[in-house]
């Protein structure tokens, strides 16, 4: 009966973190980019200190989600699908984290101090990590949620 609780547990917040991702990464930031009082790059430096509180909730979510796995897998080994899947998301987790928004960041910096910056396809590849770490994020709730109805 405890692995259920806490199958239940990592399903519920797994769906969680799918709403909080989508709010935000897909719903509040390009919306912000639609208010008229609100300038380019104060839309860019709030988008950066947005993306970077949503990360360490996100790595906060991640351990805390890989820790009730751990925990409990003795008492039901069948979780190798979610465990793939939140190293799948922890992957994407440091790719964003270390690899892309650095340069971003940079990038934003540039743009508040007035400077013109040459197009680069760097954003595109943060939202398309962003699409499938919500996928991924998504699929893991799901797998869990149905290993509840199993279990």
């Amino acid at each position: 009966m405890r692995g259920v609780r806490v199958d239940r547990v990592i399903s519920s917040g797994l769906f969680c973190w799918t709403g909080l991702l989508a709010g935000v990464s897909f719903v509040a930031t390009p919306a912000k980019f639609l208010a008229p009082s609100l300038s380019l790059p104060q839309a860019l430096d709030v988008g950066r200190v947005t993306f970077h509180v949503l990360a360490l909730i996100e790595w906060g979510l991640l351990a805390v989600f890989a820790v009730l796995l751990a925990a409990s897998w003795a008492s039901n080994s069948a979780r190798r699908p979610v465990a793939i899947l939140l190293l799948l998301i922890g992957a994407i987790l440091a790719i964003e984290t270390f690899a892309l928004r650095p340069p971003l960041d940079a990038r934003v910096g540039a743009i508040i101090a007035g400077e013109t910056v040459a197009p680069n396809h760097l954003h595109s590849v943060y939202v398309v990590l962003e699409a499938l770490k919500l996928l991924l994020i998504a699929s893991a709730a799901i797998v869990q949620g149905r290993r509840n109805d199993v279990a």
